[in-house]
């Protein structure tokens, strides 16, 4: 036969052991008793409300000036738009706060 030598018991055999790892310093689980949320609490995101859109020619974009007035797709008193990383979340209203302008939100979207 060709392949005589092939299962000869004489061949070298792979030895097998058991290995145990040590655990990771600093890579252990939360032990104050909180929940896998709590990892991603001071994760930043990058919050936006948009009042609105619209589009135009570069010719029309270089004859802005002071006081020039940009329409937008949205009337005036419609919701604002809430975007978080970009993806729209929720809707809302433009507040005024001792000088200070924020939005009130008025509808969460499920998507």
């Amino acid at each position: 036969m060709k392949n005589e030598g092939f299962f000869k018991e004489d061949r070298d055999q792979p030895q097998v052991r058991s290995v145990q790892f040590g655990s990771l310093e600093g890579a252990a689980a939360p032990t104050t008793g909180g929940s896998s949320i709590d990892l991603l609490k001071d994760v930043p995101l990058v919050v936006q409300a948009e009042l609105g859109r619209t589009k135009m020619l570069v010719k029309e974009i270089l004859k802005l000036g002071v006081g020039s007035v940009i329409e937008l797709e949205k009337e005036a008193g419609e919701a604002v738009d809430i975007l978080i990383n970009n993806k729209l979340i929720a809707r809302g209203e433009v507040v005024e706060i001792e000088g200070n302008f924020g939005v009130r939100i008025t509808e969460i979207l499920n998507k």
